[in-house]
């Protein structure tokens, strides 16, 4: 790393010559596998934006030209020539580098990014603050095809054709986390397929401008000629339409045709939408051959590309066993996903059931009105998506599916704490949105038995919307599942003699803390009940009457505290009438912040520990009063 390690910020990127510039990528690309092969993290993105990443940084002016990452996961290059080098052995950790952008974090990062298809917006608002503010200075949005299948990119860039030092770098790998799908990749691929016309475009572009003393005039009349001679020879296309000036497609792993293209952009006095051609996980055969499962990885050995721990199952892999089965006897369900075939575990359901698997692209708002439709059409439809992602359709959620009490199923996976991803990823707000909206029915398994049994319940036993929520990883199966009707299960201990006065109520993955806490204070002697819930919204009536009995409830939720079924819980035993002490541990202010689904557990008071010392506290404090 002989020149990396000379590199201090992005002004050291500019005293370089073309063949150091390659031999830096060299050395980034080698440095990335190595790393993330180490803490884990989004290599194939990386991996394909590396020489893109440099010629930006040696044609712009970071941080007075603004660079927006869309989604953010393939900013690692950016960060790491951004003055983070030294610190990166830290990534995904916590308190390390942050596998996205944060402004927090440095400078340099423009804008927070972690969901997709919001750079444009952003940079439109950024280029328009530099105008207010008098400002000449550039703004730059990379984003990548995946990320155009989400309409808020098409939104900004509706409005955005009218800006000046403004640059949209489309990042074409023909990838989003699985392969693109729709009929914009299409598009795109035509485009790439055909870039001769841009070449000619700018050898005629340098022959006008050549001619002495017409030239310029001559070259600006073509332009605004609205001729049959424009439009036969210089093709318009869909961003040409929009007002911008289209350069590309160009090759993104030559350093030389990036700098040159994106001086011409720099220097172009209208908004400029650069086409770029990369390979996702270039550099790296691994990752290269299998780019969608090396988007996002766990430790793995670089030499083989394996990982270190192999795969077990989780959540997610059942969820999509037990649907794929059901879907073999009822050919009313369908399965809908937004770019996520693969980390739900639909994977099988789309080979098996091909023709009721249905991948609208990163579009989570168009999947929840996709599915009512459906739904409205005969047909059951589960749209698995991650808590994260769920937040973005929520008007759609409450405006399309639970206004007329359309029967879809919402499969929420990565509920609750995510490990390693930081904020923009926590599945903490689901619960505090869906319980709010009428017709909404909610279960939160602890185990895979209990995902089964609640995934039938909610396409066969529910009406109106019914979400399955569960979290990223593993099942711990010391845990009995719920009573037959899988709504709760209520644990007393079994000496009636013992003074009842406590209980503890939690859900979801927390119950096994709670019950480890609870069978330790039992062993010293103490009464302390039990709730489990498997069916959080509409709470159990019978959840409520065990609930009254006691004089001090402590309710466990890994969520957010506003919103969430603590307090839903609290307004039933009020207006049922109870007295007593009642006590809501949960996230209750902030967004939990980068580090592992552990570490935050024992943060939040979440952890067998942590409620064992809460449950003492309290018994203490009510003794001592």
């Amino acid at each position: 790393m002989k020149i990396l390690n000379k590199i201090r910020g992005p002004k050291d990127i500019k005293r370089l010559r073309l063949p150091q510039l390659e031999q830096l990528c060299a050395e980034i690309r080698a440095f990335l596998v190595k790393t993330v092969s180490d803490t884990g993290g989004h290599l194939a993105s990386n991996l394909g934006v590396v020489e893109l990443t440099v010629a930006i940084h040696k044609v712009f002016d970071s941080p007075n030209d603004k660079i927006i990452w869309d989604v953010g996961h393939q900013c690692y290059t950016h960060k790491i020539i951004t003055g983070r080098l030294k610190d990166f052995h830290t990534l995904r950790q916590e308190g390390g580098v942050s596998g996205f952008p944060r402004a927090s974090e440095s400078r340099h990062d423009s804008f927070v990014a972690g969901h997709a298809s919001t750079s444009i917006s952003a940079a439109c608002g950024l280029c328009t603050a530099n105008m207010l503010a008098g400002k000449n200075d550039h703004v730059i949005a990379v984003i990548g095809d995946g990320s155009f299948t989400g309409g808020m990119a098409y939104e900004a860039l509706n409005n955005a054709g009218s800006l000046e030092n403004f640059v949209v770098i489309l990042n074409h790998n023909q990838m989003s986390i699985s392969k693109n799908v729709g009929t914009f990749a299409r598009y795109l691929a035509s485009l790439r397929s055909k870039p001769v016309y841009v070449k000619f475009k700018s050898m005629v572009d340098d022959t006008m401008e050549n001619i002495p003393l017409v030239g310029k005039n001559l070259k600006r009349a073509v332009w605004n000629s609205k001729s049959a001679f424009k439009n036969m020879v210089f093709r318009s296309n869909f961003f040409t339409d929009l007002g911008f000036a289209y350069y590309g497609p160009s090759d993104g792993h030559s350093l030389e045709e990036l700098i040159n293209v994106l001086e011409r952009a720099k220097h172009t006095k209208q908004p400029v939408f650069l086409h770029v051609d990369t390979v996702k996980g270039k550099g790296y055969t691994h990752a290269e051959e299998n780019p969608g499962a090396f988007h996002g990885v766990a430790s793995f050995d670089v030499e083989t590309g394996n990982p270190d721990i192999a795969e077990e199952d989780s959540f997610s892999s059942v969820f999509g066993k037990v649907l794929t089965e059901l879907a073999t006897k009822d050919r009313k369900i369908c399965a809908v996903t937004a770019a996520m075939k693969y980390g739900t575990g639909l994977q099988k359901f789309a080979k098996i059931h091909r023709d009721r698997f249905f991948d609208v692209g990163i579009a989570e708002p168009h999947a929840v009105t996709f599915s009512a439709a459906l739904a409205a059409g005969g047909f059951v439809p589960v749209f698995a998506v991650y808590s994260t992602f769920l937040q973005r359709s929520i008007d759609q959620v409450i405006h399309d599916a639970a206004i007329e009490n359309r029967h879809i199923v919402l499969a929420v996976d990565r509920a609750g704490f995510v490990s390693n991803d930081g904020e923009t990823h926590q599945g903490i707000f689901d619960v505090a949105l869906l319980s709010a909206i009428p017709n909404v029915t909610i279960y939160s398994p602890a185990n895979y038995k209990e995902l089964e049994r609640c995934l039938v319940k909610a396409i066969y036993h529910t009406d109106g919307i019914a979400a399955v929520r569960y979290p990223r990883g593993n099942e711990d199966s010391s845990f009995p599942a719920c009573n037959k009707d899988y709504s709760y299960i209520y644990d007393r201990p079994e000496d009636a003699m013992i003074d009842m006065n406590t209980l503890v109520i939690t859900y979801g993955r927390t119950a096994i803390n709670a019950a480890n806490a609870v069978k330790y204070l039992r062993d010293e002697g103490l009464g302390i009940g039990l709730l489990k819930l498997c069916k959080i919204m509409p709470i159990p009536e019978n959840a409520v009457r065990s609930a009254l009995k006691y004089k001090n409830i402590i309710f466990f939720e890994e969520g957010s505290q506003k919103g969430g079924i603590g307090e839903h819980m609290l307004a039933e035993l009020m207006a049922a009438g109870f007295g007593g002490y009642y006590k809501i541990t949960a996230v209750n202010s902030g967004f939990p912040p980068l580090a592992s689904a552990e570490s935050m557990l024992s943060k939040y008071g979440l952890d067998s520990e942590s409620m064992k010392l809460t449950i003492l506290e309290i018994l203490h404090d009510e003794q001592t009063s």
